[in-house]
């Protein structure tokens, strides 16, 4: 089993900056995917960003349209990932998922169901 703790969620303005940071312990493996996801009130989960391992130690990374430009995902090493969140907006409002798997693809990465964890999320609620 792998557990995911997200941390870095908060209450800011609109315009600053956040970071997220997600670390994965248990039975975690070095070739998982990790990404991020968000949820507000009355909506679908959605796509936020994710990392695709290319090799053993470069990645590509993903990002949903609503924050390409904006937002900066990291892979620091096999269990952490963080998401850099700047010139944030009321619209980013949600609560923030990490999730880890190993069944994910280019094709899929943008697909909730095929990432196997996940963690509680964290709060992030911008205001204007």
């Amino acid at each position: 089993q792998v557990q995911l703790v997200e941390s870095g969620g908060g209450s800011v303005q609109a315009g600053v900056s956040l970071r997220l940071s997600c670390a994965a312990s248990g039975h975690t493996d070095s070739s998982y995917n990790m990404g991020w996801f968000r949820q507000a009130p009355g909506r679908e989960r959605e796509f936020v960003a994710a990392t695709l391992w290319s090799g053993r130690y470069t990645y590509y990374a993903h990002y949903g349209d609503s924050v390409q430009g904006r937002f900066t995902i990291s892979r620091d090493n096999a269990k952490t990932v963080a998401l850099q969140m700047n010139n944030l907006k009321p619209e980013d409002t949600a609560v923030y998922y990490c999730a880890a798997g190993s069944r994910i693809s280019t094709a899929t990465v943008k697909e909730p169901n095929v990432y196997d964890y996940w963690g509680q999320g964290t709060q992030v609620t911008v205001s204007s």
